[in-house]
């Protein structure tokens, strides 16, 4: 096969794999509720978090991350063999942006989704596992002290290139990408920053199960 063609059928794998809404799949089938309709709005993990629960919102985390996990994995496992390392981890790159990118844009939904943090962290995971535990941990920490999820994405998203540059200092494509990934994650959450800087971002509940009217998700 044409190595333009497996790398274009491989980014449209993990695009069509990022697309599947399990947000609204989730509360659906499970909840019989739409959480674009509540919250937020938002097809992501924190939204259903806070309207549906923990359990329906652990269950969303895992499957977002296990998409963004399995696009890096398809396109390990596709890529034109003949390619040199760099080449490769471009690749590999372009799957977890493509896997981002459906489920943002969702073409499932009109083009609609949620903000992609736990899908691109289920393709950190498999793309640069050296940074991926400090990275949950930061993330943890900040949530665990402030209850504010977004927060705790602005952190790990400032975080992320400085890791690379560390573990990974001779992968100048794993770098570039770092650096770009910060910059959609802040660009994405630049309201969340606002309201976080004025104090009105709002903050998730641990134990109950509730209809916030804030607008706030980090994921």
């Amino acid at each position: 096969m044409d190595s333009a063609l497996r790398i274009l059928l491989v980014l449209g794998a993990a695009y069509l794999l990022g697309g599947i809404p399990f947000a609204l799949l989730v509360g659906r089938v499970f909840y019989q509720v739409d959480v674009r309709m509540h919250g937020s709005g938002n097809l992501g993990a924190t939204n259903v978090f806070r309207v549906l629960g923990p359990k329906a919102g652990a269950a969303v985390l895992l499957l977002d991350a296990i998409k963004g996990a399995a696009a890096v994995l398809i396109a390990h496992a596709l890529h034109p063999p003949q390619m040199d390392t760099v080449a490769k981890d471009w690749v590999l790159i372009a799957a977890m942006f493509a896997a981002v990118v459906g489920h943002s844009y969702s073409p499932y939904l009109r083009m609609r989704g949620g903000k992609g943090g736990a899908t691109a962290a289920g393709a950190l995971l498999v793309l640069t596992p050296q940074a991926w535990p400090i990275l949950l941990a930061t993330f943890v920490v900040v949530v665990v002290a402030s209850r504010i999820v977004s927060l705790a994405s602005v952190v790990i998203a400032i975080e992320f290139p400085l890791l690379v540059l560390w573990l990974y200092p001779d992968r100048e494509p794993f770098l570039v990408f770092s650096l770009l990934a910060s910059g959609l994650v802040l660009w994405r959450h630049r309201e969340n920053i606002v309201r976080i800087f004025k104090g009105e971002e709002a903050k998730i509940s641990i134990g109950r199960r509730r209809q916030p009217s804030e607008k706030e998700d980090g994921e």
